[in-house]
């Protein structure tokens, strides 16, 4: 069984090695494509995509194989007639365990990273062929049609600007109308004050003379009593 075991592991191991080259060479094959031409499909989809499938037939089938291997070598160091031999079996069965495991993961790993380009370059296929689509008449016609539309939307933003302008200018109409009424009754009121300034100024001229008067009777009047009162003295 181990000798089994190790020649699918070699032939595992080359067809592991053959299957990553075809599938890094075609990802080469892709960008190298891609920038040579766009019309050109980024993998050479009929013969690449038949090898690809009859390697990954052909790993899987090897697979399958060393996993019924690994499975046997698991049933004899079970059994019971091999009671000092199994610790070491057991490290023989686990290390070929771990070399399928790691064939798998590679396996699919590589499988799947294939299958995402090959993905990846359809979709930039499809992208390609709307582009050409949208280069040619129709593709213009809609241009000329999305110009159009952003055109008459540019005319109704300056509209939607023209209106707000003229609705600020005729605010301020109203605001600069109430301001004049309101200075007009200012002066009004000021022209009133105007006319009433001369009567009030001679009441406040009469006001000054009646007290100018009131000081000097009150001057005199202490000026004659206090000579009476020197002549009282010295008399």
């Amino acid at each position: 069984l181990r000798k089994q075991a190790r020649q699918l592991e070699n032939e595992l191991d080359l067809k592991l090695v053959s299957f990553s080259k075809l599938c890094t060479s075609s990802g080469r094959d892709g960008r190298r494509d891609r920038y040579s031409s766009d019309t050109t499909p980024l993998l050479n989809g009929s013969s690449q995509d038949r090898m690809f499938e009859t390697m990954a037939v052909e790993i899987e089938q090897l697979l399958g194989k060393l996993t019924g291997i690994n499975d046997k070598m698991a049933e004899y160091t079970n059994s019971a007639g091999v009671p000092s031999l199994n610790a070491a079996l057991m490290h023989t069965l686990q290390r070929h365990r771990d070399i399928l495991q790691d064939y798998t993961h590679e396996f699919h790993k590589t499988k799947a990273n294939f299958l995402a380009i090959r993905e990846r370059e359809n979709l930039l296929g499809s992208v390609r062929k709307d582009i050409e689509s949208y280069k040619s008449g129709s593709g213009v016609n809609n241009r000329r049609t999305e110009l159009f539309l952003k055109e008459h939307e540019h005319l109704r933003n300056s509209d939607r600007l023209i209106e707000e302008t003229i609705s600020i200018a005729m605010a301020t109409k109203e605001n600069m109308t109430s301001q004049r009424g309101v200075l007009k009754s200012i002066q009004s009121k000021m022209n009133t004050l105007a006319n009433r300034f001369p009567a009030v100024n001679s009441l406040i001229q009469r006001i000054n003379l009646r007290k100018r008067r009131d000081s000097l009777i009150l001057g005199g009047v202490v000026g004659v009593c206090t000579i009476l009162l020197l002549l009282y003295a010295f008399h």
